[in-house]
């Protein structure tokens, strides 16, 4: 077996591991993204009250979209670690 050969074969092994970390990272991102999100609809909240059913509609938009980058980030996972 060639070197290009083995060095290929070791490289299919490390992709699980490297999967887990990715699907690490996008839910840790995710996680700060619903954190910042509803900082911003509370305090945009307490300084103008009467804009909180705009702002909620806003926040729960861009929660639905930080949730899907971690939802993609678990498909990526199973794909490649599968």
């Amino acid at each position: 077996m060639s070197a290009t050969q083995v060095l290929a074969q070791q490289a299919v092994d490390i992709n699980p591991g490297l999967a887990a970390i990715g699907f690490g990272a996008s839910a840790i991102g995710a996680g700060i993204g619903v954190g910042l999100i509803w900082s911003a609809v509370i305090s945009g909240t307490a300084r103008q009250p009467e804009a909180r059913g705009q702002l909620m509609g806003i926040g729960w938009t861009t929660f639905v979209l930080a949730e899907l980058v971690m939802l993609i980030g678990l498909v990526l996972f199973f794909i490649a670690g599968g």
